[in-house]
């Protein structure tokens, strides 16, 4: 298998590339100077050249803050890129992958939100996310969408890695503990998103590590397991004056994933578990 992949500089990436390598596929990884997504006809080329079976679309703008004051940048890099991604990818005969977020619900349920609940992003990350899926579908049959969450894994900045700095250089934790969710492992995610596209059953999916918490749960978590003794404060969305608004509950459920792949998703204590286990031993 031949697979393109865009925003070949992020976390996801990070992980995705080595896997699909691992696994014999050729990959060609594209940074934002190799391809900017934004622009129609920046794939044309490398698609030519590399005629892959399979676009991995990883590129995004996703500083989830950032998306409420730079609104016209979230919607080109999430919304209009994912659009010229399925384009591209239609027009040459290849199957797209696309990742996407929890963000794109409203986080008011009481259970695991499945592929099919009702749409209601409640931030301009989560609507242009939204809108990256929808272009997608439109254009293109050949595509899966992968809704995953609380992603954190190697070469990127993640939660795990800031609880840990701030624990060891002393500084005072104070963590939320009104919203809940799944931690996972782009590690994870990357392997999934390879079994989803061998599997080649299109539509969309939720992706995440099984069991769910919430940040605070995940601090301590993290803080335990490292050996650490900080104690860990507890404090509310509110109380943090994010500029986005959180899902307070964005636990995904992922049956179709396990249906179609016939495998479950680690628990997300012993993903981080490992993770923190892989970190102490670089």
């Amino acid at each position: 298998m031949r697979v393109l992949v865009t925003g070949a500089g992020g976390m996801l990436a990070g992980s995705t590339i080595p896997a699909l390598e691992r696994a014999g596929h050729e990959v060609l990884g594209l940074k934002h100077g190799d391809a900017d997504v934004t622009r129609r006809d920046a794939l044309d080329h490398p698609i030519r050249t590399f005629q892959p079976d399979w676009i991995f679309h990883l590129a995004g703008y996703t500083r989830v803050d950032d998306c409420e004051s730079h609104a016209d940048l979230a919607f080109r890099v999430n919304t209009i890129g994912s659009r010229n991604v399925a384009q591209a990818a239609s027009a040459s005969g290849v199957s797209v992958l696309a990742v996407s977020t929890d963000y794109v619900f409203d986080g008011r349920a009481t259970r695991p939100y499945r592929e099919y609940d009702p749409a209601a992003p409640q931030s301009v990350y989560g609507a242009s996310k939204w809108g990256g899926e929808q272009a997608v579908r439109e254009i293109h049959p050949r595509h899966v969408v992968v809704r995953s969450a609380w992603l954190y894994g190697k070469g990127g900045s993640n939660f795990v890695d800031t609880i840990l700095r701030k624990a060891r250089a002393g500084e005072a934790l104070k963590v939320v503990d009104d919203q809940r969710g799944s931690p996972t492992s782009t590690e994870d995610l990357a392997q999934a998103l390879l079994k989803l596209a061998t599997a080649g059953q299109f539509g969309t999916y939720h992706v995440t590590n099984s069991g769910d918490c919430t940040w605070y749960d995940l601090a301590c978590h993290v803080i335990g397991r490292a050996g650490l003794c900080n104690p860990v404060g507890r404090t509310d969305t509110a109380s943090i004056g994010r500029q986005a608004r959180r899902p307070a509950y964005s636990v995904l459920n992922n049956l179709q994933y396990e249906h179609v792949v016939g495998d479950r998703m680690m628990h997300w204590r012993d993903a981080v578990d490992r993770y923190l286990e892989g970190a102490s031993t670089s």
